[in-house]
């Protein structure tokens, strides 16, 4: 099956965050955070459907360990992210 490729008028989905160039490096907590979001965006679900449960979680997990590859095998960006992940934003704002 060929799948068309359309590029994004505005760059990748408002809501999956850069992790690339992240110091320190993103952590399997925000890799895993930004792959449940893919996961919910291409599936049009923010909670798995009843009996679905188990490939919903099992395409979360899939997509975490590829994108840790990724981020393992790119070169350093040369410029931090433009955002912080939502993880890191909840952080900050904790901080007194």
């Amino acid at each position: 099956m060929r799948v068309a490729r359309v590029p994004y008028a505005f760059g990748v989905c408002r809501n999956i965050t850069t992790l690339r160039g992240l110091v320190p490096e993103a952590t399997d907590e925000e890799i895993e955070a930004a792959a449940r979001q893919y996961v919910r965006k291409v599936s049009g679900v923010t909670r798995a459907p009843a009996g679905s449960d188990t490939a919903f979680e099992e395409a979360v997990a899939e997509i975490a360990a590829t994108t840790a590859r990724l981020l393992l095998r790119l070169p350093p960006r040369r410029q931090p992210p433009p955002t912080l992940p939502p993880l890191r934003r909840l952080a900050a704002a904790r901080e007194p």
